[in-house]
């Protein structure tokens, strides 16, 4: 086995960490990239002791587990967002959902402190949305004004770097995962938001290729594209099945409704080619963990999670350290 396998925890966040650390192991991982939601991870409590930390790590390690990255999901997704009532329930802060700003403000401090939590935990990667003003723009009608685009990348550029430079002085790396309503949502707008940030070295990517394929962006070609920036890989899986009339655009139905054009399912039986992204992450060199991001709205969750880890552990290779006709050669 190349990398270690972890499972992302934050669709087990009903779960208390105490209770799902064993059970991810006799599922088969290696460790477990902690949300920071339910009581899995406390970024504010993360930040201010040490102790806490040592405290999380000596529980996962009771198991045989690790800990590479934290995710701060659903706080990210709120520094950059036109944030509704649908966001509310993501703010740790009651005090700060009576308004946009409000929320984006509680957000922008939160994603701070995660840095120095991810410190004192002993990580060097934070995961995450950035949310985006110009989402709701993807589509060009009605027509968007000259400067509309830009000033959306703009304003995730001010937004983002006060964080990313607290990012750097803790020695963090932020991770985005690529998803639509995200300023980056495949690989031109990924290297867009490269661009506005100046190129800032904490910025980069949490692989994530569930959301790629249904939009019809070739998962390997990302990586090659944007591998030196790739601090972070979640394995996931969506099987794209259209029926002729439903789009990819959902038709607003719910996840699990068998007419959707598209949906997540356990890693393995979609339509993701994972061969060509363990290839193409041994070609830019990551080895950094797997970890799965496991949903199946049909599929028992624990089964499908340690199914999940037993294909990831199978479909994963190390690089060759030689070439295969080398012995061929004359001397």
């Amino acid at each position: 086995m190349a990398r270690k396998v972890t499972l992302f925890t934050g669709q087990w966040a009903d779960l208390p960490i105490a209770e799902l650390a064993p059970m991810a192991k006799d599922f088969g991982y290696d460790g477990l990239e902690l949300a920071c939601w339910g009581d899995h991870f406390d970024v504010e409590e993360a930040a201010a002791s040490k102790a806490y930390c040592d405290d999380k790590r000596a529980l996962l390690e009771k198991h045989g587990l690790g800990v590479w990255a934290i995710s701060h999901h659903l706080a990210g997704q709120l520094v950059c967002d036109n944030n509704d009532e649908r966001g509310a329930g993501f703010v740790a802060d009651e005090s700060m959902t009576g308004s946009s700003e409000d929320m984006s403000k509680w957000a922008t401090e939160t994603m701070k402190t995660a840095a120095k939590a991810a410190k004192n935990l002993g990580v060097g990667v934070v995961n995450g949305f950035t949310g985006s003003s110009i989402w709701h723009a993807w589509y060009s009608f009605p027509p968007w004004t000259p400067d509309m685009v830009e000033n959306g990348y703009k304003d995730f550029a001010a937004k983002w770097k006060p964080i990313l430079d607290v990012f750097v002085d803790n020695g963090i790396k932020f991770g985005l995962e690529v998803h639509p309503t995200e300023i980056a949502y495949d690989t031109y707008t990924a290297e867009a938001a490269i661009e506005a940030l100046d190129g800032h070295t904490a910025f980069g990517f949490n692989f994530d290729p569930s959301h790629l394929v249904w939009q019809g962006v070739d998962s390997a070609d990302f990586i090659h594209t944007l591998g030196e920036r790739i601090w972070h890989v979640h394995m996931k899986d969506s099987r794209v099945n259209p029926d002729g009339k439903g789009s990819i655009l959902g038709s607003h139905l719910d996840f699990g409704d068998h007419r959707r054009a598209w949906d997540f399912v356990s890693v393995g039986r979609g339509s993701v080619d994972f061969e060509s992204i363990i290839r193409a992450l041994n070609d830019v060199g990551y080895q950094g963990p797997l970890s799965v991001e496991w949903e199946d709205s049909g599929m028992d969750r624990e089964h499908g999670a340690a199914e999940a880890a037993a294909f990831c552990k199978k479909v994963d290779f190390k690089p060759s350290d030689i070439a295969f006709d080398a012995q061929f050669s004359e001397e």
